[in-house]
């Protein structure tokens, strides 16, 4: 049998070239999309922590906007930690602390357009990854979201809890008020959640996503990656100032 004429070697030769170059392409505009969010993300967060620290004090149990979390998730899939389709070609990660300030007017102003446009369609799927950084008080308020994922509710308690955060190291996340936000949530057997939380299986797994965080480069919450069949493994997106770019970054993925 005769070998590969030249015309159809110069062919693969080529077509070769342009799946590289497309490659790079999609590259460049992940950068870009990384660049910009680089850029509004120092304009933002300011205006952010502003917003967030002229509304309601929280940290206590009386419980605001649980209807309104119910609302914002109902029928969309839940499994651990990750919101959406688990078989959707593209998920967003977004790194967070319980008591970070930030990720609360993110979880307000910036992720629900993200839930509302690709989540609940199937397009992406949305993992929350516990990046305890604040105080030693986020290992348990991550923790006990983890437990919560166990019984499909992790979403429901991070939102929530978001929603009622009180002053970060201000000694506010107690077992009571965990377990508030957990009955909010509409965690089914709070017995096993309580037993689940304290467990040294959950609080490894806290201490896993808080490293991968790191190992990422992150040093600040929250951060976003994502990850698609056209993304070379996670890819960091840093802290967006705008849902648009993470809307973006999830289609370049895709």
């Amino acid at each position: 049998m005769s070998g590969k004429s030249s015309r159809e070697q110069r062919r693969e030769e080529r077509l070769a070239a342009e799946g590289a170059d497309a490659q790079e392409e999609r590259r460049r505009r992940l950068l870009q999309i990384g660049s910009a969010a680089v850029f509004i993300a120092v304009v933002v967060v300011a205006v952010l922590i502003v917003v967030s620290s002229n509304e309601s004090d929280g940290g206590d149990t009386n419980l605001e906007d649980v209807g309104l979390v119910k609302s914002k998730l109902t029928g969309i899939p839940q499994s651990g930690l990750l919101l959406g389709d688990p078989q959707a070609k593209v998920t967003l990660y977004e790194y967070g602390d319980l008591q970070c300030p930030v990720c609360k007017a993110f979880s307000e102003g910036i992720v629900p357009e993200v839930i509302e446009s690709q989540v609940r369609s199937g397009e992406a799927n949305l993992e929350f990854k516990n990046f305890t950084i604040i105080s030693q008080e986020s290992i348990p308020a991550g923790a006990a979201a983890v437990a919560a994922g166990r019984q499909g509710r992790g979403w429901n308690y991070v939102e929530l809890f978001y929603r009622n955060q009180g002053a970060e190291r201000s000694g506010y996340v107690s077992d009571e008020f965990m377990t508030e936000i957990a009955r909010g949530a509409g965690v089914p057997d709070i017995g096993r959640w309580n037993k689940d939380r304290k467990s040294a299986k959950t609080l490894e797994e806290v201490e896993a996503s808080t490293a991968e965080a790191q190992q990422l480069g992150f040093t600040g919450t929250p951060s976003f990656a994502v990850e698609g069949p056209g993304t070379s493994g996670r890819e960091t997106l840093g802290t967006p100032g705008e849902a648009g770019i993470l809307e973006r970054a999830i289609e370049e993925a895709a």
